[in-house]
């Protein structure tokens, strides 16, 4: 069981309970899966670029991704139905709390000049977005073999009802957010 898992369930629950006065337990926050996804503007002009975006989250979640194929045709951004355009990966479970843990604790004190992640991206119904701007962050990528520096957006999203008991939760997990 990872070290953020074992967290929440020792630890977390109860805190979130006294704070926020659960009647049930099953009303208690918990995380429900994390959408990792990398959106690959120059796969118009090289077909070979969703390929690297593909082998880089592979590397960064450890899980095979899918590819994002465009839904309709734009003739101004020569795109194509069907074309492929990124491609994202869907955690959950052990590996969800793993990729968290590494993200918290690996990846965003390597960004530089890091002074926290926004509390304004919540959605309204508990669920966080972070962008990252380069996959450089995480020590699964070697610098050598990257050929661009490719920003992914990461979506957590939670069982919460609200933003407040959302931003609780994350900021348990240790989650750096701004003061």
């Amino acid at each position: 069981m990872s070290r953020l898992r074992e967290m929440y369930e020792t630890q977390i629950k109860n805190e979130m309970c006294d704070k926020f006065g659960y009647k049930n337990k099953m009303e208690i926050p918990k995380l429900e899966k994390i959408i990792i996804n990398i959106g690959v503007g120059e796969a118009t002009t090289n077909a070979k670029a969703v390929d690297a975006a593909m082998s880089d989250l592979a590397a960064i979640s450890g899980q095979q991704p899918i590819v994002c194929k465009a839904k309709k045709s734009l003739a101004a951004w020569h795109i194509r139905e069907g074309m492929p355009l990124g491609c994202k990966v869907t955690l959950r479970g052990e590996r969800m709390y793993e990729f968290l843990d590494r993200l918290i604790n690996i990846a965003f004190p390597r960004v530089r000049d890091f002074r926290g992640v926004s509390t304004s991206s919540f959605d309204g119904r508990g669920n966080y977005a972070v962008g990252v701007k380069e996959q450089l962050i995480f020590p699964e990528i070697d610098y050598e073999k990257i050929d661009k520096l490719r920003g992914m957006d990461i979506i957590v999203v939670t069982t919460a009802q609200t933003d407040e008991e959302a931003r609780e939760l994350l900021t348990k997990f240790g989650m750096p957010f701004k003061k």
